[in-house]
């Protein structure tokens, strides 16, 4: 590709080049038939009849003013016809370039319009046309993409206000409660005060989210990397979670060897599969099995989550990863969190150098995920 767009430049330079040469060629041969002409007799005739017709005057009186004033600056006439030769062709090649700078001035012109066509320039500019082209469709992704960071920050405030709402609606709702009936039974106050707390604490979980996701963004997020028994953890955060699990009667299965380590941020890491676990458990059919294997492979570690719940669209599964991405009935239904939560995964994984993606098919839903190998010397 780099050859041959300077293939075309270099076809470009030789059409500028080969018209230089063309007008210094025809400047000269101008120059020596003019001067072979002056040097002639036949030249002094023609002036002589040329004074006669203009002037209307008689042979000899144009003779006259032919040898006096012309015949003995003969040489001042040359310098000043070549002179007039040169401007004239120098005029003509300065407005042939100057047409490809105009053709170039439209072309920039077109870049800020709104017109969504192709920039069209003559043949040799090519390579100008291509690049100006480029650049337009870049400046149309990057005005897309504006445009679409745009809607996601609305939505981002709209799901937020919408989440934020509904358990501070709650708190608000109780503490009224308690307030209005200070005779209320022991037993069901401290039903009241428990329920408030839980919401008191989600709200707190979900401004924790927001502002962690958005440090992350900001590229404010350092890590603290060490060396991370990956089996025992897993095993930790399976523990950790099995009162959620056994709510719905799923089970984890952990596929991996136990000496499998992994050089990470133990804090950060935990949270990423403490996010994919909740996000596995709370879309799993009931009684399921959630698999989690590990192996080495290419100098990194693959991980994979998977567990029987509906199956995912293919348009959809990029946008799992979105901020406050949820499906309506994951929000209607009570099953869905924030919506940070594997946004806030994919950040994590992003600093640790990893990559993580979805796969969904026959029921099954896949996340994997792909962390630099420790090696052990």
């Amino acid at each position: 590709m780099k050859n041959h767009r300077k293939d075309e430049y270099a076809v470009f330079l030789r059409k500028i080049m080969l018209r230089f040469s063309l007008t210094a060629f025809i400047s000269v041969c101008m120059v020596l038939a003019l001067y072979l002409f002056m040097r002639r007799q036949r030249f002094g005739d023609w002036t002589v009849g040329l004074l006669e017709y203009v002037l209307q005057i008689t042979h000899e009186e144009a003779f006259y003013l032919y040898h006096f004033y012309f015949r003995g600056f003969r040489e001042v006439f040359l310098g000043v016809t070549i002179l007039l030769v040169f401007v004239l062709l120098l005029g003509y090649l300065f407005r042939w370039m100057t047409g490809y700078f105009k053709e170039i001035d439209q072309g920039i012109d077109a870049l800020l319009a709104e017109d969504r066509g192709q920039i069209c320039l003559s043949v040799e500019m090519l390579p100008f046309e291509r690049k100006l082209n480029a650049v337009k469709r870049e400046l149309e992704k990057e005005k897309a993409e504006a445009a679409e960071e745009k809607r996601r920050k609305d939505e981002l405030v709209m799901y937020l206000a919408h989440d934020i709402r509904t358990p501070l609606t709650s708190v608000i709702g109780y503490l009224n409660l308690l307030e209005e009936n200070p005779d209320m039974p022991v037993a069901q106050r401290a039903k009241h005060v428990h329920i408030t707390l839980e919401k008191a604490n989600r709200l707190e979980a979900m401004i924790n989210e927001f502002f962690e996701i958005t440090r992350m963004n900001s590229g404010q997020m350092q890590l603290a990397k060490e060396r991370i028994d990956l089996y025992y953890m897993l095993v930790q955060l399976c523990d950790e979670m099995s009162p959620v699990l056994e709510s719905q009667g799923n089970r984890v299965v952990l596929d991996l060897k136990e000496d499998l380590a992994i050089f990470a941020d133990a804090d950060k890491m935990a949270r990423v599969f403490g996010n994919l676990l909740k996000n596995a458990a709370a879309y799993s059919y009931p009684n399921s099995e959630i698999t989690i294997t590990a192996l080495e492979k290419d100098g990194y570690v693959v991980i994979s989550f998977r567990n029987r719940g509906r199956t995912i669209t293919a348009e959809k599964l990029p946008l799992l990863f979105d901020k406050f991405y949820r499906a309506d009935a994951a929000r209607e239904s009570g099953t869905g969190g924030t919506g940070l939560g594997l946004a806030i995964a994919k950040e994590i994984i992003l600093l640790h150098g990893g990559t993580i993606r979805a796969a969904s098919e026959e029921e099954t839903v896949t996340f994997l995920l792909s962390l630099p190998l420790l090696k052990f010397s």
